[in-house]
C-alpha cells in the first residue's frame, strides 16, 4: 500500500484545528518545598496503605517531604498527599510529570530450576523466583525507587526480568529485555535493576528471556497510590493464568521439529487449581485446591486483577456480584459498574467489589463461584478446563462448593468495552509527528529459513509485524550500539528509528490484514499488543479490516494503557508522546507469537539516550559475562526463537 498517504488526509483535517496542551490539575502542584519556615515543620508522613498483604509489610515513607501529610481515607481514596501550601498529589495529578519523593526499597530474586505439581500434575521443567509460584509480591509506594537484585541459578539458560508497564523514564537500560536493553544474566551471575515508580497501580514482573515466564518466572507488583473511587480494604493481587504440565521450551521445540500445535493444560489462580478433566487419579500429587478469598459483609474491597497467561484472554466474574472498574493497567479511570471484566494477556484491572449483606446470601454458607472463562478464540486447551477457578467465602470456616449460577455475558474474544475506560487525567492527542512509512504495521506470517533462524535448513512460517521477523542477538543488544557514527541495524532486529521533538505524537496503525506477498498470509487471530516505555492512547480499535482513508479517530481523552487487543482481522490505531528516549520493544504478548518473532523495536530519540559511565560498565560487564559463559566447552547454547 502507499504508506505516504496514510495520514495525509488526517493531517490536513488536524491542521484546521487548534491543539492545546493538556490541562493540568485544578489544584496547583509544586515540588515538595514551601516557604522558609518549613524547615521547622514536621517530616513528611509515614503510613500503611490498604495493601491486602496478610503480613502488613508495606509502609509508605515520605519523610523527605517536609510538612506534607497523608490524605487517603476510606471515603476518599483520590487524595494521596497534601502539602503545607495546599499542594496535592492524587488522582488528578499528571503522574508523567510529577512524582512524590519516596524511599528506596530493595528486593532480592533468585531464579532456579524447580519441579512442582501446582494443580496436582507434576511439571519437572519449572523455573521460579525464590522457589515460589507466583514469585514474591514486590510492593512500593508511589515515588519510591526500587533496587531489585536478580541472581541467576539456572543451569542452562541466561535470564532477564522485565517490569511490565513501568515507564522507565531515563532508565531504558533497566527495562529487562535481552537483546534490546541488555545481555542475558549468565548462570551464577547477578544484575541489579534500579528504577523509580512514577506510576501507581498493579502489574507483574516476568522473564523476557524466550519462553521462561511460561515455565513460571513471574510475580505480582503493586505500586500503592490513589484510586478514583473509595473502598474499605484491599486484597492481594489475583493472578490468573493458563498453565502447562511440560516446559514451554519442550513444547516449542516439538512445534519446530514435529509441527505440533500449542495447547495449554489448565487454569490457575494465584498458583492454585484442581487437576484438569480426565486426569488419572493415580497421577495426582498432593492435595490440589482452588483459590479462595474471604469477604466480610458490606465491606468494599479493591481487587487487583492480572492476566499472566501464555495464550489466554479471560472473562473474570464473581457470581451475583458486580464490580466498579477504577483502573486499567497503570491508568486510573472513571468508575463504572459491570458484572464481568475482559482481561487480556498482560492487562491489569483494579476493581472495587461491594460485599453483600448477610441477608442477601443465596445459600446458608454464603459461597460464590469466582470464574475465569477462557475467551472464545483467545486460548486453546487439550481438554476444556473448568472456569470455576476460585471461591468467594463469607464464612472462612466453610469448605463446601458454591451452588451459585453464572451471570449472562458474552465470552467473545475482545477487549473491555472501549467506552468504559475513560482516564481520570485527560489527554488531548495532537497530530502525528512521525512518517507514515514508520507507522503502518501488518501482522502476518512469512515463510522463513536460513540464518539467523533455527533450524537454518527448514522453512517455517514465522510471525512479523513490519519488514522482517524479529530474531535478536543476545550478545549484541541495541543499547550497546546507540549513538555510533553510522549505525547499521541488522534487519531482523526490526529497529524503527523515531527522532521527534519533545512531546510530539507518534502514531502507530497495526492491522490484522494486509496484502499477501511472496507467501505471506494473514491468519484470523487476535493479538494483545504491548508497548514498553509508554502508555499509549487507543485512538481507534476496530473489528473491521482496515481500509485506506477510513479512520474515525478519538483524540479527546481516549482510553490509554500499555496492552491493547488487535482484533482478529481488525486494526488498532495507537499514539504515544515522544517524551522517553530509549529502545522500546513492541510485541504480541502471546508467548508463542513473541517467540515466533512478532515484535519490533522503537528507537526513540537515540541522541538523547543517556547512560552514565557506571551504567555503561554494567551493560558491558553483563555482556562480557554472557559471552564467557556461552564460550565454555561444557555449555551447549542454541537460540531457537526470537529471544523474547
Amino acid at each position: 500500500m502507499r504508506t505516504d498517504s496514510l495520514w495525509a488526509g488526517f493531517i490536513y483535517f488536524l491542521d484546521i484545528l487548534t491543539f492545546q496542551s493538556p490541562k493540568h490539575d485544578a489544584v496547583e502542584q509544586t515540588a515538595p518545598l514551601g516557604n522558609a519556615r518549613l524547615e521547622e515543620a514536621l517530616p513528611g508522613p509515614i503510613f500503611a496503605p490498604p495493601s491486602g498483604d496478610p503480613e502488613d509489610k508495606i509502609v509508605c515513607n515520605y519523610t523527605a517531604m517536609t510538612g506534607w501529610t497523608a490524605c487517603s481515607s476510606k471515603d476518599d481514596r483520590g487524595c494521596w498527599l497534601r502539602g503545607p501550601q495546599g499542594e496535592y498529589y492524587g488522582i488528578n495529578t499528571d503522574y508523567e510529570l510529577k512524582t512524590p519523593i519516596g524511599v528506596t526499597r530493595q528486593y532480592y530474586l533468585e531464579v532456579s530450576d524447580e519441579e512442582g505439581a501446582l494443580d496436582g500434575v507434576l511439571n519437572t521443567g519449572l523455573k521460579l523466583f525464590n522457589k515460589k509460584y507466583p514469585g514474591p509480591w514486590i510492593q512500593a509506594c508511589w515515588g519510591d525507587t526500587l533496587e531489585i537484585t536478580v541472581k541467576n541459578k539456572l543451569k542452562k539458560q541466561g535470564t532477564t526480568v522485565h517490569w511490565h508497564g513501568l515507564r522507565q523514564l531515563e532508565t531504558t537500560d533497566m527495562d529487562g529485555v535481552n537483546g534490546v536493553t541488555q545481555c542475558p544474566i549468565a548462570p551464577e551471575q547477578s544484575f541489579t535493576y534500579k528504577f523509580r515508580a512514577q506510576q501507581y497501580g498493579s502489574s507483574w514482573y516476568h522473564s523476557h528471556y524466550s519462553l521462561q515466564y511460561g515455565d513460571g518466572m513471574l510475580g505480582p507488583m503493586t505500586i500503592h497510590g490513589p484510586s478514583s473511587n473509595p473502598y474499605d480494604d484491599a486484597k492481594a493481587p489475583i493472578l490468573m493464568t493458563d498453565w502447562l504440565h511440560r516446559s514451554a521450551f519442550d513444547i516449542w521445540s516439538d512445534s519446530i521439529h514435529h509441527g505440533t500445535s500449542f495447547r495449554m493444560d489448565n487454569i490457575l489462580v494465584n498458583g492454585k487449581g484442581l487437576p484438569p478433566p480426565n486426569t488419572p487419579l493415580e497421577s495426582i500429587r498432593g492435595t490440589p485446591e482452588r483459590y479462595s478469598l474471604v469477604f466480610e459483609p458490606k465491606k468494599r474491597y479493591l481487587l487487583r486483577l492480572i492476566n499472566t497467561s501464555v495464550d489466554t484472554a479471560f472473562i473474570f466474574a464473581i457470581d451475583n456480584h458486580t464490580m466498579e472498574l477504577v483502573g486499567a493497567d497503570f491508568v486510573p479511570i472513571h468508575a463504572n459498574e459491570t458484572d464481568h471484566v475482559v482481561v487480556g494477556i498482560g492487562q491489569r484491572y483494579h476493581v472495587i467489589v461491594q460485599a453483600k449483606d448477610s441477608a442477601e446470601y443465596p445459600a446458608a454458607d454464603g459461597n460464590y463461584w469466582l470464574r475465569t472463562w477462557p475467551a472464545k478464540g483467545c486460548g486453546r486447551y487439550r481438554d476444556a478446563p473448568s472456569e470455576k477457578t476460585g471461591v468467594i467465602r463469607y464464612n472462612s470456616s466453610s469448605t463446601s462448593d458454591p451452588t451459585t449460577q453464572n451471570g449472562t455475558y458474552s465470552l467473545k474474544c475482545r477487549d473491555q468495552d472501549y467506552n468504559t475506560l475513560r482516564p481520570v487525567h485527560k489527554w488531548k492527542v495532537g497530530p502525528p509527528g512521525n512518517l507514515a512509512k514508520n507507522s503502518y504495521f501488518e501482522v502476518g506470517l512469512d515463510p522463513t529459513s536460513g540464518k539467523p533462524f533455527y533450524p537454518e535448513d527448514k522453512q517455517l512460517n514465522r510471525w512479523n509485524m513490519f519488514t522482517d521477523t524479529m530474531w535478536l542477538d543476545f550478545a549484541n543488544p541495541t543499547l550497546a550500539n546507540i549513538n555510533k557514527s553510522c549505525p547499521t541495524w541488522d534487519k531482523n532486529f526490526v529497529v524503527i528509528t523515531e527522532n521527534q521533538k519533545q512531546d510530539a505524537w507518534i502514531y502507530l496503525l497495526v492491522s490484522g490484514t494486509g496484502i499477501p506477498r511472496s507467501g505471506r498470509f494473514f491468519p484470523p487471530a487476535a493479538h494483545p499488543i504491548h508497548l514498553h516505555g509508554h502508555d499509549f492512547a487507543i485512538l481507534e480499535q476496530s473489528e473491521k479490516p482496515y481500509q485506506i482513508g477510513v479512520l474515525n479517530l478519538n483524540l479527546d481523552n481516549p482510553p490509554r494503557r500499555d496492552v491493547a487487543l488487535l482484533p482478529a482481522e481488525g486494526y488498532l490505531v495507537l499514539a504515544f508522546k515522544s517524551d522517553n528516549p530509549g529502545a522500546w520493544l513492541m510485541h504480541c504478548h502471546i508467548a508463542w507469537h513473541a517467540s515466533g518473532g512478532l515484535a519490533l523495536q522503537i528507537l526513540e530519540n537515540e541522541a538523547q539516550i543517556r547512560l552514565d559511565e557506571g551504567r555503561k560498565r554494567e551493560l558491558k560487564n553483563t555482556c562480557d559475562d554472557w559471552k564467557l559463559w556461552v564460550a565454555r566447552k561444557d555449555v551447549e547454547f542454541e537460540q531457537d526463537d526470537s529471544g523474547i
